[in-house]
């Protein structure tokens, strides 16, 4: 297609005249103020400077991933990870003003020991993701009858329940409108789906709603491991809740498990990439969590823990 162009005109110098005064008066006028939207971009732009900056400094506390063992979860799920800047970008479920608290939900019956490792694990969680905890009222939770819903283990008297009956049925219609994530905790064992033996817990990444079994957890152990391993999967699940992936960099609180031995390996708090994206969807500091979990493990008796959470506030003070 020919592209027709204007013949030069003898009478083209008013024109110029006009552009080349609209051009001096641009160069003259004010600035354009900045917008919002560009106001917000360039404080979001310091955030991730600076949480970029301060994961760097805590690399040392934490061991690169390895190659995982025979049964452990990398060993049968090919997950490519997730970082900082990956979270941030993939429009996650963060809280807001009018949802920024987390429930947690018993269901079923507890005894003493596992009422106090609730109690914790409600105060670590707020300590954990600077967000306000609240513990709901216990509730009984009712079997389902029939269906996929429940199923018991070949060979053994172990009886389950499926983790999105728990998520679909009862949790998501209660869900308060002002949380920013639910999740309940019960003693009865939990499966996924047909393919999986069981599962320590699960959560929605859209629905905001997350269950975890105890059941599994207490087994021929002692108190701080019960407590240690109840902190690691709440605080897992929740995680996810927020749109947060396994952890594939680290070894990671956020890190998959497929067995007690390999929870036991995993540390209680997140890891650099992680701890970057704990810090922007709850808006506090590393420095200031850091400081909140040191006191929090002081008071519960995890003194090797909050010795460990000073030095890291200590390195992004510096």
């Amino acid at each position: 297609m020919a592209i027709k162009t204007r013949s030069k005109a003898t009478k083209s110098r008013p024109a110029t005249l006009l552009i080349l005064s609209l051009f001096l008066l641009s160069c003259s006028s004010e600035p354009a103020p900045q917008s919002s939207d560009d106001a917000s971009s360039s404080v979001d732009n310091e955030r991730v400077t600076k949480l970029r900056s301060d994961l760097k400094k805590i690399e040392p506390f934490f061991k690169p991933m390895g190659k995982p063992g025979q049964f452990d979860w990398l060993a049968s799920h090919n997950e490519p990870g997730q970082t900082f800047e990956e979270y941030i970008n993939s429009n996650p479920t963060l809280p807001t003003e009018e949802r920024k608290t987390i429930y947690v939900l018993p269901l079923g019956k507890f005894n003493s020991k596992e009422k106090e490792i609730i109690d914790i694990t409600g105060g670590y969680l707020e300590a954990f993701y600077g967000l306000p905890v609240k513990e709901l009222p216990r509730q009984e939770l009712k079997r389902p009858t029939e269906g996929d819903d429940l199923r018991k283990l070949p060979y053994s008297n172990i009886v389950q329940i499926r983790t999105g009956y728990i998520m679909d049925s009862i949790m998501a219609p209660q869900l308060p409108r002002d949380a920013a994530a639910m999740i309940a905790l019960t003693n009865e064992d939990l499966f996924p789906d047909p393919t999986m033996f069981f599962v320590f817990g699960q959560a929605s990444f859209e629905k905001r709603v997350g269950v975890w079994s105890l059941n599994r957890l207490e087994k021929n152990t002692d108190r701080d491991t019960f407590l240690r391993r109840t902190l690691k999967i709440a605080s897992h699940e929740t995680g996810h809740m927020f749109s947060m992936h396994h952890c594939t960099k680290y070894v990671c609180v956020m890190s998959g498990s497929n067995h007690l031995g390999e929870v036991d390996s995993l540390p209680i708090d997140a890891c650099p990439e992680c701890m970057a994206k704990v810090a922007w969807l709850s808006g506090v500091s590393p420095e200031d969590r850091y400081d909140r979990l040191a006191a929090f493990c002081k008071k519960n008796g995890l003194t090797g823990d909050a010795d460990e959470f000073t030095r890291k506030a200590r390195s992004v003070q510096e």
